[in-house]
């Protein structure tokens, strides 16, 4: 008797936005970067001796690095439980998807992140990975709340200044 053993697949939060960035990624990898380095093969191919023919090499290490990336994408988007966090209602708390306003208790500087997945994540436009110290500190707060995150420096603490869901 044969056992087969079944992996159950992790769902992956993903915001609406960034499972559209990935399809994109997705269909350009298969539409121009897969026929550009195939083109690219044949062609070195044409040349003739590949024993030392460095734009072969060039082409063919391109090629596992994008048919790779196709396969890593394919695979984030099956695993992918997309989330609009304009349709979320978690009664003000702080949720996947969901945007923060903090104000640091000491230095009184406010900031606003989304909490979003691994993907997404941009400190720069203030989109912050679900993983992060900060986001796990945030998680299941309220507005009015204060977070504590384990920073470099110390703890830090953010008083929560309000929750939206766009």
């Amino acid at each position: 008797m044969k056992f087969v053993e079944t992996e159950k697949m992790a769902t992956i939060p993903i915001t609406k936005r960034g499972a559209e960035k990935l399809k994109t990624e997705l269909h350009r990898l298969k539409t121009v970067d897969r026929p550009a380095v195939i083109a690219a093969i044949a062609e070195a191919r044409a040349q003739g001796d590949l024993s030392e023919n460095a734009e072969y090499e060039a082409a063919k290490d391109r090629q596992g690095f994008i048919e790779g990336r196709i396969q890593e994408v394919e695979g984030k988007l099956s695993a992918a439980q997309i989330i609009d966090p304009s349709s979320i209602d978690a009664e003000g708390r702080v949720v996947f998807g969901a945007t923060v306003a903090l104000e640091d208790e000491e230095s009184g500087d406010a900031v606003t992140y989304q909490i979003v997945g691994e993907d997404e994540a941009d400190l720069k436009l203030g989109l912050i990975n679900i993983s992060s110290p900060i986001a796990r500190a945030l998680i299941g707060k309220e507005e009015g709340d204060t977070a504590e995150v384990q920073a470099p420096g110390g703890i830090r603490r953010y008083e929560i200044v309000g929750v939206s869901y766009v």
